[in-house]
């Protein structure tokens, strides 16, 4: 990955990290509004914020992929699952929020692997949906039409006779 592409992942990361921590303090505030008897310790609760905070930050940089030309949209995909996936569930784990047995982590494979397909196949048709209404419009291409003529120079000319 080039220079430039690093600087973005990290920056979104940095950007975007935070929302994690918020989601966590939510949901624990929720669990604890709901179901007195379970008590969250100061060391599950840090360990649980730092974790969100790396996973927002993880899903926020890798969306950089989608960015990277050379690549093509299934490379991009692939990497972007597999990245997204490896930090899900070292999360998960180190946070014990997934029991340590094979058969659990075949569960949420199974279950993470079909709700990212899902959610991509949506964010695929939402943006071929609004590329086709942004292509029909076009506004812009029937002003460059009127005044196309207008705009035709000398260096467009010489342009016209290049080999």
């Amino acid at each position: 990955m080039k220079k430039h592409y690093w600087k973005e992942f990290l920056l979104r990361g940095a950007v975007f990290g935070g929302l994690g921590c918020i989601v966590v303090a939510a949901v624990y505030l929720i669990v604890g509004l709901v179901n007195t008897q379970m008590a969250i310790g100061g060391v599950d609760f840090f360990c649980a914020a730092v974790s969100g905070y790396l996973l927002a930050f993880v899903v926020a940089g890798a969306s950089v992929f989608y960015q990277i030309e050379s690549w093509g949209l299934a490379k991009a995909t692939l990497l972007h699952l597999l990245l997204l996936y490896a930090a899900y569930l070292s999360a998960y784990l180190l946070n014990q929020w997934l029991p340590r047995d094979w058969a659990s982590v075949g569960i949420f494979t199974g279950v993470f692997v079909l709700g990212y397909l899902v959610i991509w196949a949506a964010v695929l048709v939402s943006v071929t949906a609004t590329a086709r209404k942004l292509n029909k419009k076009r506004p812009f291409d029937n002003f460059l039409a009127s005044v196309g003529p207008m705009c035709y120079t000398k260096a467009t000319k010489q342009k016209e006779k290049m080999p």
